[in-house]
Order: C-alpha cells, then structure tokens, then sequence
C-alpha cells in the first residue's frame, strides 16, 4: 500500500491565526484538491493528519469540523478525488496528549490502523511541528511553503537542517512524488 499523511491547514485549505472555524471559512489552496485526485489516481491511500485545538478551546464543535470536511470530500468527488481517512487531535496545546504533533501519536496511529510502516511513509507539512511529526514517528518529512511553511523553511535553514524537500505547495510537491 502507497500511504501519504498531509496535515490540513495551510496544505489543503488557506490557515488562519483566528482558526479555521466553519465551513465557510474553510477554503482550499489552488491546486490543493487536484494534486489529492492526481495521488488517488496514482494509487496513493491519502489520509490527513490535523491538530484541531479549535475544539478544546471552544471555537467550534464537532459539527462543525464534520461540515467542513464533508465540504472537502464533496469538492474532492466532484474532481475524482478523496481523503481515505482523517485524524485529528481534538487537544488544547497543554492537555498533555500523545495524539497532538508535534507527538508522533497520530502518525503511530494511522500507520496501525493501515498496517504501514511509517518509514514508507510521506508526511506533507507546513510547520516545524509537522516536520517534527515526521521525524518521531520515522516518517518522511515534506515541507510546503504555503500556510506556515515559509517560516519553517527559514528555522529549518538556520538550523542547517536542509535534509527535509521544500516545495512551493501540495501540487508541486505531489508532481514530485509522483515523478
């Protein structure tokens, strides 16, 4: 099985400091939703791994998050695509979860629940977090410079750690998985 992990915001949709909160809100980045079918079409499982503190702090509910996925899958269908499977971390940052990344508990979870080693898998990401995610659970780490990737790219230079591929975004980055 071709397994890839993309976390959401700022690597499907547009992120925002104030939370993605509603389905309205949730829009996705310009090629985002194409580059997904372009992996199901290549025989990719995709799965999304995502932090929601949003939930813990009370800015939506689980209905919510619900709308807005069912918003990406019927975006995904109408263009041939899908998302095999999403986790989330419903956490606030000082619950002291193992499920919330930078805690590789998600990625472990998903490696299980698809029999895969994490090893074989790609984690696309937009943060340090999501590169650290990658890194605990012995996934491969990508980064993409939308959302808040290009502030990563700039503590990943200058902490010389130039091992992790950088691409613009979810496109470029699946043209070159897929190459």
């Amino acid at each position: 099985m071709k397994l890839i992990v993309l976390d959401r915001d700022g690597v499907i949709n547009h992120d925002s400091d104030d939370y993605i909160k509603n389905p309205d809100e949730w829009q996705p980045i310009e090629g985002s939703l194409e580059a997904i079918a372009r992996l199901n079409h290549g025989g990719y499982t995709v799965v999304i791994a995502s932090n929601q503190s949003g939930l813990a702090r009370g800015y939506f509910g689980v209905e919510a998050l619900t709308a807005m996925h069912k918003k990406m899958d019927d975006l995904l269908a109408k263009i041939g695509g899908r998302i095999d499977a999403v986790f989330y971390c419903p956490h606030g940052p000082d619950d002291a979860c193992d499920c919330r990344k930078p805690k590789p508990g998600m990625l472990l979870a998903i490696g299980q629940r698809f029999n895969v080693p994490l090893k074989e898998v790609v984690f696309v990401g937009d943060s340090i977090s999501d590169i650290n995610t990658a890194n605990h659970a012995h996934a491969k780490a990508m980064l993409v410079r939308t959302g808040k990737g290009v502030r990563a790219e700039k503590i990943l230079q200058s902490e010389n750690k130039t091992s992790v591929p950088v691409y613009d975004d979810l496109a470029s980055a699946v043209t070159a998985i897929l190459q």
